[in-house]
């Protein structure tokens, strides 16, 4: 798989797809309403990245930013095998992808300069600490956190991050984040958990991590989550992830969707012997109506963007 995520216009979000895979996503865009994709890469580093346009009947323009707005090409090609061969390419970084294609820069123009928050320091404190707490998590996006950086201390009367801002913010804690990540090694403890989830999604139990806002959400959503012959469920939600970026273990919420408790029993034990399997150690009593708890965990989940 490549380390990348595609997005198109038609609001997929592909992530480490094959080449295969991109391949016919550059290929089948040009119809209304899919005529781009943008590629990233994984993790997500501002101002890097790969897109693609194309309208039927029409040429196919591509262009890659590689940070700073004066490194910002384009070029043109004519069918997709040129754009496949150097979107490939550019998300392999292989040596000499740009060979394929005449590239000339696009002239953008200076980026305007961001003022300095005017925070007092409790309040800078505050936003700068909610932000790295959903970093560590390691589900957001850079968009999403801009975003959590915006609105995080609005108040009726009173707006103190600019979005300009909030993205410089969020960006600033993005790349310490990904230093981080650059040193750890081998599989993580959430690494491992999505193993977990995925078999269990396998095995007709209907798995999601960091799903809705709390267990009242959860309950309420996951059952449109299951396909018709999903028996189970389990899931947990962001403040299951908070906790378990804190340090305090990771609670997970299962249930069978016939409601009894025998079957809440059995994909509870399902859920146990998943996790087992992976090498993640558990805490349930086999009780229906107790959570499971993951514990300990080192909860070091690698940022995708």
């Amino acid at each position: 798989m490549l380390e990348i995520v595609v997005m198109t216009e038609t609001e997929e979000r592909h992530v480490r797809v094959s080449a295969d895979g991109l391949a016919g996503l550059v290929r089948r865009i040009g119809g209304d309403d899919d005529r781009f994709l943008v590629v990233q890469r994984i993790p997500d580093l501002p101002g890097v990245f790969s897109q693609v346009w194309h309208e039927a009947d029409g040429d196919y323009t591509v262009e890659y930013r590689d940070g700073a707005a004066d490194r910002h090409f384009q070029a043109m090609a004519d069918g997709p095998e040129d754009v496949i061969a150097v979107v490939t390419g550019w998300a392999r970084q292989e040596a000499g992808w740009r060979d394929r294609l005449p590239w000339s820069r696009l002239e953008l123009g200076p980026a305007p300069e961001v003022p300095p928050l005017d925070l007092a320091e409790d309040e800078r404190k505050a936003l700068e600490g909610r932000v790295r707490e959903v970093l560590v998590g390691g589900y957001t996006s850079r968009a999403a956190l801009a975003e959590l950086a915006e609105d995080y201390l609005v108040t009726e009367d009173r707006r103190p991050v600019s979005r300009a801002q909030a993205a410089a913010l969020a960006d600033r804690l993005w790349l310490e984040r990904v230093a981080e990540q650059a040193d750890w090694r081998g599989e993580t403890d959430p690494e491992r958990l999505t193993r977990a989830f995925a078999a269990l999604q396998e095995a007709g139990i209907t798995s999601r991590e960091n799903f809705t806002c709390c267990r009242s959400c959860g309950q309420a959503e996951i059952g449109a989550e299951g396909g018709p012959d999903a028996r189970g469920f389990v899931y947990f939600h962001t403040q299951c992830t908070d906790s378990a970026a804190a340090g305090h273990g990771l609670t997970l919420l299962y249930g069978g969707f016939d409601g009894s408790p025998e079957t809440t029993a059995s994909i509870g034990q399902e859920v146990v012997a998943a996790l087992a399997a992976v090498g993640l150690p558990a805490e349930w009593d086999r009780d229906p109506d107790r959570v499971i708890t993951v514990t300990p965990v080192d909860w070091r989940r690698r940022l995708v963007g």
